[in-house]
């Protein structure tokens, strides 16, 4: 059940993105269908399934990447509904899917997968409008392939072959349609429609206990559980001001005493960590970083010479801190794939964000929901994060939620 409180979101036809979730038997969830807008919460209980829905979310942006189902699911068991029964040839699997909108209209992605005894997708259908642009069957259990079958709409109405069972077929078709006739060119738009609205995907549920140590000066990419952002935090305090001046401004409204600057500092300890990667981070001097054998660490400048170090701030803090600077930056930061060939412009990141609301107290989850309502209203972000209890959400403009009941 949805509940929105605010009107419609913009809308942005010419940015593909994810506008449905469909979890027909995955984990604890089933015949599940999930509306997600610029800015959805998920709320519900302890095992009501939010993770679960961000994890199969995740699966399938990593499979529209190109990953391989083990990457994508490295424990298939714990997909496969607890009460499944195996049918005779011993077989457990699940089903998952999602709409993506965009210049093409909505197009609709549903893939069945086999779990047990072994990973492979047994079926896999792409359609829109009514019209199957592209139909996979497990036809041959002895072979490690799908039978394929993807519209042409010429003298031959649909061109059939093999495909890999251990990789999606969608990312895979342009590499096999070749885009002659109006049919073709409609196959070739729904797929790279989907494929982009899925691979540009952040999964994000910050650890403080890693955000409080020291790390290596590495590539200035945000992992997704934050615990190397001291090392970001170096290369985009140098990269844009203005972007660094509104994530002071957001640590500032969320974070206890004043806030003059975030930064990075050198580590001089001798014991500090070796560095992993020594090349400097686009953008940064290599004189102006830390030693080679040398790590940083991050402080709140407090404006009066005093600067707080990471490791003294609480959980909620760091957590708050952590998201902030998650909504703030863009993939070219985030340790995201997106689609290298399409202009940034036309692409949409979406963050998944387990707990959102985890150690936060009552002024940060304010401040981190409005900062995010702004920055989903302008087009290129969305977040879908997972809450226990929405109602502190209520009247925020731009906010979708979506309720799970656990059975």
């Amino acid at each position: 059940m949805t509940e929105p409180s605010a009107p419609a979101a913009l809308t942005h036809p010419d940015r593909p993105r994810i506008t449905e979730l469909r979890l027909a038997a995955f984990a604890g969830l089933r015949r599940a269908v999930l509306p997600l807008e610029r800015l959805t919460l998920l709320a519900g209980p302890s095992g009501s399934g939010k993770t679960s829905a961000l994890r199969a979310y995740e699966a399938l942006a990593r499979l529209g990447g190109g990953a391989r189902l083990a990457e994508a699911f490295p424990d298939p068991a714990a997909c496969v509904p607890e009460r499944a029964r195996p049918d005779a040839q011993r077989r457990r699997g699940f089903r998952i899917g999602c709409t993506a909108d965009g210049p093409a209209g909505p197009v609709r992605l549903d893939v069945a997968v086999q779990a047990e005894p072994e990973l492979r997708v047994v079926g896999e259908r792409l359609t829109t409008g009514g019209l199957v642009l592209l139909e996979t069957a497990l036809r041959d259990p002895g072979k490690r392939a799908v039978q394929a079958a993807w519209h042409t709409a010429g003298p031959t109405p649909v061109t059939r072959g093999p495909l890999p069972d251990d990789l999606l077929g969608t990312p895979l078709l342009p590499l096999r349609v070749a885009g002659r006739t109006p049919g073709q060119r409609r196959v070739l738009a729904a797929a790279e429609q989907m494929v982009v609205a899925l691979r540009s995907a952040f999964a994000c549920d910050p650890e403080p206990a890693r955000m409080r140590r020291p790390v290596p000066a590495g590539s200035g990419r945000l992992l997704g559980g934050c615990g190397n952002l001291a090392d970001v935090l170096w290369r985009t305090r140098a990269e844009c001001g203005r972007r660094h001046a509104q994530f002071v401004a957001a640590v500032r409204a969320g974070c206890a005493g004043p806030v003059a600057d975030v930064l990075a500092q050198p580590v001089t300890d001798a014991l500090a960590p070796p560095v992993i990667d020594g090349s400097a981070p686009r953008g940064v001097d290599v004189l102006a970083r830390p030693d080679a054998t040398r790590a940083v660490r991050a402080a709140l400048d407090r404006g009066d010479g005093v600067r707080t170090d990471l490791g003294r701030l609480g959980d909620g803090e760091l957590r708050y801190l952590a998201l902030a600077l998650v909504l703030l930056t863009g993939p070219g930061v985030l340790e995201v794939d997106p689609a290298g060939e399409v202009p940034a412009a036309l692409q949409t990141l979406t963050v998944l964000a387990d707990g959102l609301d985890r150690a936060l107290d009552p002024r940060q989850r304010r401040e981190l929901l409005g900062l995010a309502a702004r920055m989903c209203e302008r087009g290129h972000i969305r977040l879908v994060g997972a809450v226990s209890d929405a109602s502190w959400a209520a009247g925020t403009a731009g906010v979708t939620v979506v309720h799970l009941n656990r059975d």
